[in-house]
């Protein structure tokens, strides 16, 4: 079977954003890409902070070449398009933030996400109109290179606790301005807070952070006008709960009954064996 290319996956996942709703999940190694694909997702998103842990780091302390080294992996073992979280874009400058994007296109991600958060705990998020002139430098090198990325932009104000839905719809709509395909708010949690900012940025689409407190399914997301449902960091983290809770059992209490919801190795081997590469 032949595999599908760059052009075709970027092109697939541009189809995507046209009209329904669709999941993108965030596996962090082959062996997540190639179980989500086998599950029946149609595309998937890095996750900057699932990365980070398996590599024994905090989210945010990977480098450029780490991250971009990730991404070309994830974008080579997956027949999937692939969105990838690129965080504030690598770069102090603009100018710095458009070599950066220039080889975060070239890994051949079919998407790549930008955000306005600076990494400063006294000032967390950029000043709209710096955030504006980075989005424009990420436009700017996507286009340099045939478009066809797509460039999702990240207003951070409600994942950082600064609930300001007014700035948030004003920086969104700035960032759609600047050339963003499709918008991106996490932290949103209201039915109200989510229609408002889907009927803000129309006809672009949304993509809408989802965690297991919320009481939103994807039939609700979907009546809401959301494009795409994401997860972040949830599934390491919840692959990571149930590795902490087994191992504090075994030592804690002596007990073995934290593995019982592991599956068996047969499966996995079962699963990975029938994928393409024929080890």
């Amino acid at each position: 079977m032949t595999r599908p290319t760059v052009s075709e996956k970027r092109a697939a996942f541009r189809e995507m954003h046209r009209a329904g709703c669709f999941l993108l999940p965030n596996p962090w190694d082959a062996a997540g890409a190639r179980l989500l694909e086998q599950l029946g997702y149609r595309a998937l998103a890095t996750t900057s902070s699932g990365y980070a842990w398996s590599q024994g780091l905090a989210d945010g302390q990977l480098s450029r070449a780490d991250t971009l080294a990730h991404l070309r992996y994830m974008a080579a073992i997956s027949d999937l398009p692939i969105n990838a979280d690129f965080e504030s874009g690598f770069g102090r400058t603009p100018e710095e933030v458009f070599e950066s994007v220039s080889l975060a296109v070239d890994t051949g991600v079919a998407g790549l996400s930008v955000e306005d958060s600076t990494g400063d705990p006294d000032q967390p998020v950029r000043d709209k109109a710096q955030a504006v002139e980075r989005l424009q430098a990420a436009r700017a090198a996507i286009d340099a290179l045939g478009g066809d990325t797509l460039l999702v932009a990240r207003a951070e104000n409600h994942f950082l606790g600064r609930n300001d839905l007014d700035d948030t719809v004003e920086r969104l709509l700035a960032y759609s301005q600047a050339g963003a395909d499709c918008l991106y708010a996490p932290g949103l949690r209201t039915r109200e807070e989510i229609q408002t900012v889907v009927s803000a940025v129309a006809p672009k689409p949304v993509n809408v952070l989802i965690g297991w407190s919320s009481e939103l399914t994807v039939e609700a997301l979907a009546e809401l006008g959301v494009r795409r449902i994401s997860v972040g960091g949830a599934l390491a983290r919840a692959a990571w709960g149930g590795f902490m809770s087994a191992a504090r059992t075994m030592i804690e209490q002596g007990r073995f009954d934290g593995l019982r919801d592991a599956l068996s190795g047969a499966e996995l081997d079962e699963r990975l064996r029938s994928n393409r590469s024929g080890n």
